[in-house]
């Protein structure tokens, strides 16, 4: 018997040991949920393969938050396992910045000093409201290189819930771009076009560093294609993608023939174009009055051959922001944010990669966009709301309609298209007409390419406070920030395809969270079946096991 027993025992050790060694080798993780949410997407396995040295992550998400917050510290570390089981040179760590409450103060300056914000986070608990600060942030570090990852989504009249929602649909997303800012060795090439009365650098400077990031930039002007065009398209053709930011000058035919074989042979363009000459300064300059006027920049056959038009007319639209303004004088002056009908908020559609849960967008004096039939593909990214108006050019803008807005029923033009997506082989507007200069290797029909036209030139541009700029969707005067900013960087990753980030945003995942209006009315009863149902079970096994062994040992 004891031989048995002690082969038996036998046995049981080298299974054991046969199935650590196998598990060992054949480890698996298993992503058991609906939505597949920690099952890794190629793009970003692609990005991770690329860490050759330890990547060492520390998130701030650490110490007693509310429980949907807790939940977004679940999902990241649960994400960042699967990161490290994928590669083990990914490290992390939970860390509490404010564990030191004695010195929370000068803590809290010095993460905000590196541009880590706090977030200020409602607490509702048995009738009582509270504040927590929270910093949802991580900072992801290889070899001297640092990169912020933001955690947290906002969203404009998003709760506390929706916002944890739309972080945990971007994780992935934020890792994958940190890790691959981290990694980055060869970047594509933007060309920033100039000499056509384009934004000064200084009010695109935010997003210029932004790109900075992933790509290699610099400025390029048109003004050698009177001289050499040929070279002048020549040194284009370097470069991956051209921005085209608010010109307010017209472009010769030269100039555009350059520009359209730039296209034709398959480079990539980004177009903020303004259809209407008007800004805010004119208007605050002229006492609330201002004419805009129709503006020629000599691109309608362009734009018309690939297959949209910008029209020279100004959107009002219901839903709108605000601007400031001034009441009362000296120190009685008061400043009030008011709406502003001609700078629409705009919200994603989320119907592609580019525009998927971003924040809402500020337009300024914004024109309509109509498509044209013809072979190539075209995708509406952004339009206003259904209650939208057109204003024809010239006409006169004034503050005088905050005071006196026009009637609701007069925004009934629908939604118009702001920004359109364009994608296929596109003819060049020279087809079968007589060039401009000669050019050597002329294409007619082009490669496959992309562009993407925006009809508000102020859609790509930064504030100044005491002349240095502000972060590109951030307002100063009404403390609000909007979308701009992400959805020009998803613009540009897209239309350079680069590493399949973009893809990566389309993600969807679905979380569920607590009903807090029933947890309210059943916290009672369900504390009481977690605490009294464990007790009563338990004492009905003992009870049960007492009856057995005294029936047992009485006979």
């Amino acid at each position: 018997m004891k031989g048995n027993q002690f082969k038996q025992l036998a046995i049981v050790a080298v299974l054991l040991v046969v199935a650590n060694f196998l598990a060992t080798k054949l480890y698996h993780r298993f992503d058991l949920t609906e939505d597949k949410r920690f099952t890794i997407s190629q793009a970003t396995k692609d990005i991770i393969e690329k860490i050759d040295s330890p990547v060492i992550i520390d998130v701030l998400l650490q110490g007693d938050f509310p429980a949907e917050f807790k939940k977004l510290q679940l999902e990241t570390r649960q994400l960042l396992e699967e990161f490290s089981s994928y590669n083990s040179n990914i490290k992390f760590t939970f860390v509490n910045p404010l564990e030191d409450k004695s010195n929370a103060d000068a803590i809290v300056g010095e993460l905000n000093a590196l541009g880590l914000k706090p977030a200020s986070v409602t607490v509702e608990e048995g009738g009582k409201v509270s504040q927590e600060i929270v910093f949802p942030w991580a900072m992801a570090n290889l070899d001297d290189k640092t990169v912020k990852v933001p955690l947290l989504k906002n969203k404009i009249g998003a709760d506390s819930e929706q916002r944890v929602q739309n972080s945990i649909q971007q994780l992935e997303y934020v890792f994958a771009d940190a890790f691959s800012k981290l990694t980055l060795k060869q970047k594509n090439s933007i060309a920033i076009l100039k000499g056509n009365g384009e934004l000064d650098d200084i009010y695109i400077a935010d997003f210029l560093t932004s790109l900075q990031e992933y790509y290699n930039i610099a400025p390029f002007t048109l003004d050698s294609v009177a001289n050499n065009p040929q070279k002048t398209l020549d040194d284009l053709k370097n470069y991956d993608l051209a921005i085209i930011a608010k010109p307010t000058e017209t472009f010769s035919d030269n100039e555009k023939y350059v520009l359209d074989q730039y296209v034709i042979n398959g480079g990539k363009s980004l177009w903020l174009i303004d259809q209407v000459a008007i800004e805010m300064d004119s208007l605050y300059a002229g006492g609330g009055r201002s004419f805009a006027f129709p503006l020629d920049l000599n691109l309608n056959d362009l734009f018309f051959s690939y297959g949209v038009r910008i029209n020279p007319v100004l959107i009002n639209d219901i839903y709108c922001t605000q601007i400031v303004l001034a009441t009362g004088e000296g120190n009685d002056s008061q400043y009030n944010p008011v709406p502003w009908v001609y700078a629409p908020m705009v919200f994603s559609g989320n119907n592609h990669p580019i525009n998927n849960n971003i924040e809402a967008l500020r337009f300024q004096f914004t024109n309509a966009i109509d498509t044209l039939s013809n072979n190539i593909k075209k995708q509406v990214l952004l339009s206003s709301s259904p209650l939208s108006k057109k204003i024809g050019s010239p006409t006169e803008v004034s503050l005088g309609i905050i005071s006196n807005p026009p009637p609701k029923e007069t925004f009934n033009d629908g939604p118009q298209n702001l920004a359109v997506l364009l994608e296929g082989n596109f003819s060049s507007v020279y087809k079968n007409r007589i060039k401009p200069i000669q050019l050597n290797n002329v294409k007619e029909e082009g490669e496959l390419s992309k562009m993407i036209v925006i009809s508000d030139g102020d859609l790509i541009k930064n504030q100044l406070r005491q002349g240095n700029p502000l972060e590109l969707g951030y307002d100063k005067w009404t403390n609000s920030t909007f979308g701009n900013k992400e959805f020009l960087m998803n613009s540009v990753n897209y239309l350079l395809d680069d590493n399949g980030l973009i893809n990566i945003r389309s993600k969807e995942v679905s979380i569920p969270f607590l009903d807090k209006e029933k947890v309210v009315a059943q916290k009672s009863t369900w504390q009481l079946l977690n605490l009294g149902l464990p007790l009563v079970l338990l004492g009905l096994f003992a009870l049960g096991f007492g009856m057995i062994r005294k029936r047992k040992f009485s006979a």
